[in-house]
């Protein structure tokens, strides 16, 4: 049930839904013309720290589209940066419980400097991101963790 909900509400965040830009699943309207693949940096300008709300970038920038890649930056560890890290977790439990257990390091703390850490989001399915540092503490506050589910990438008729 949580599955569907969560596919429902990233299906329907196009932002300009309620202009009548449809993605095209109604009769008479092409599917949505977006150019791709695009390149999205998680987290706009602000990139992947501790004490931004994820969820709320998320559902701005979407919706995200097969082979989009997302990219991570964040700065690496040192004397003054705390450290962070990329998760993939494989269902939506152990996502809400932030149970690192079930969950893929996809980006090490190391791998988000410079240009940053890219995924490419390859099939059409939900993919739960979150940092795992600090014993998911930065996860189970709920900021530093989000959920994308690409679509399809449309054509013209």
């Amino acid at each position: 049930m949580v599955l569907i909900a969560s596919m429902l509400a990233v299906g329907l965040a196009n932002k300009d839904w309620q202009q009548g830009n449809y993605t095209g699943w109604g009769f008479g309207h092409g599917l949505n013309e977006t150019k791709g693949p695009n390149k999205i940096t998680v987290g706009g300008s602000e990139n992947w720290h501790y004490g931004f709300d994820y969820k709320q970038w998320a559902w701005k920038n979407g919706p995200f589209y097969i082979n989009d890649t997302l990219v991570f930056k964040y700065d690496p560890p040192n004397d003054t940066t705390r450290p962070h890290s990329v998760y993939l977790f494989q269902n939506p439990w152990s996502f809400m419980k932030c149970d690192l257990s079930q969950a893929k390091m996809v980006g090490k703390p190391t791998q988000g400097g410079g240009k940053g850490f890219e995924l490419v989001l390859k099939r059409w399915q939900p993919y739960y991101f979150a940092c795992g540092e600090h014993n998911g503490l930065h996860c189970k506050d709920g900021l530093m963790r989000f959920v994308v589910f690409p679509m399809f990438r449309g054509w013209n008729y």
